[in-house]
């Protein structure tokens, strides 16, 4: 990006709707985090992946792994959390909802602990006046199968209930490969009669056209990724239709989708296919940490490479508001400030 760019796209008020806590750890904190842990021996080509590289789904999850080696202790996840949040920040992001699975530490942190901890930073950062409206998903790991998930969606409601409105929904998401959706479906459909909103991880991969039928049917109120839903790539038409009828905005994570090889290019990328058809796509780093990433690039990647405006990437940033978990007065407080801004942004 040239300076002007650089410039634009940072100040252009945001929304990031996907992004993962543990894989938006920036250099910088993972710096902090290897020199608390020196015996661990961990260096930072294990903790992140160059825009120039490819993984596989299986080599990026490794990743993961590695940074929660590193992210062990109350302290660590507080330090990230807030770190991240003011990250986003810095990066004209306004709106933001985390996500993240509850972990047991072996230091002795609960999975409520885990998420007090979360909430802890985000209430720290609105006390700092921190320019940034963040709110939490507790996230369903699919490897972990069903009684796990409804532990899960049990903590969930409970902090539905006693965070004033922060924590707003559940996440699904995990290696793709592992376990099948159907084994979820009750845990789901608990959370959701619950009043909690569903963002669900969808057709990341081609061999989950049955399990995205299903999870569809529910219906979740986001769908992250969503890559392998549309017939071009191997979906169907059924898929499509149910995600137009119901008006189920997408999450979609470009440069995470093609570090990862799901998709073979930005140009190839499945944005184009639903940004076409006029359905609500929100633009989202996934890991902005693990693919060397921030948001402010991604809406720059998107219209470098579909040929869009500046007027175009101000209308998807604005028309995100309307796909967020938090209430209607939050919506107005956001389009307020998208309104205030405008003039000084589309100079």
């Amino acid at each position: 990006m040239d300076k002007d760019e650089r410039v634009f796209y940072r100040d252009l008020p945001k929304v990031e709707l996907h992004a993962h806590l543990n894989g938006s750890v920036s250099f910088q904190t993972m710096e902090k985090l290897i020199k608390r842990k020196p015996h661990l021996n961990i260096e930072h080509h294990m903790t992140a992946i160059d825009k120039t590289q490819r993984r596989t789904m299986g080599e990026c999850f490794q990743v993961f792994k590695v940074i929660h080696q590193l992210v062990d202790t109350e302290e660590d996840l507080l330090m990230v959390a807030t770190d991240v949040i003011k990250e986003f920040a810095a990066d004209g992001v306004k709106y933001l909802e985390l996500r993240s699975t509850p972990r047991e530490m072996k230091t002795g942190l609960t999975k409520k602990g885990y998420v007090d901890t979360v909430i802890k930073a985000i209430q720290q950062c609105k006390e700092e006046e921190v320019d940034i409206d963040v709110r939490f998903l507790v996230a369903i790991d699919r490897r972990n199968g069903t009684k796990v998930a409804m532990e899960t969606v049990k903590l969930a409601e409970e902090f539905m209930l006693s965070t004033d409105g922060l924590v707003v929904g559940l996440d699904l998401s995990g290696d793709p490969n592992v376990g099948h959706g159907r084994d979820l479906l009750p845990a789901l459909q608990k959370a959701k009669n619950s009043g909690l909103k569903l963002s669900l991880h969808l057709s990341e991969v081609p061999s989950q056209l049955e399990e995205s039928e299903l999870l569809l049917n529910l219906p979740p109120d986001r769908i992250g990724h969503g890559t392998f839903l549309h017939p071009d790539v191997g979906g169907s038409h059924s898929l499509v239709d149910k995600v137009v009828k119901n008006k189920i905005p997408l999450e979609l994570c470009l440069t995470s989708n093609v570090i990862g090889q799901t998709v073979p290019s930005y140009a190839q990328h499945h944005f184009k296919y639903w940004y076409q058809l006029g359905h609500p796509c929100v633009i989202c780093t996934d890991d902005k940490g693990v693919f060397s990433t921030d948001l402010s690039w991604e809406y720059k990647m998107v219209a470098s490479t579909f040929g869009l405006g500046r007027q175009a990437m101000w209308t998807m940033s604005r028309q995100a508001i309307n796909c967020i978990f938090a209430t209607d007065d939050v919506k107005r407080r956001l389009e307020q400030k998208w309104t205030q801004l405008q003039p000084c942004v589309l100079k």
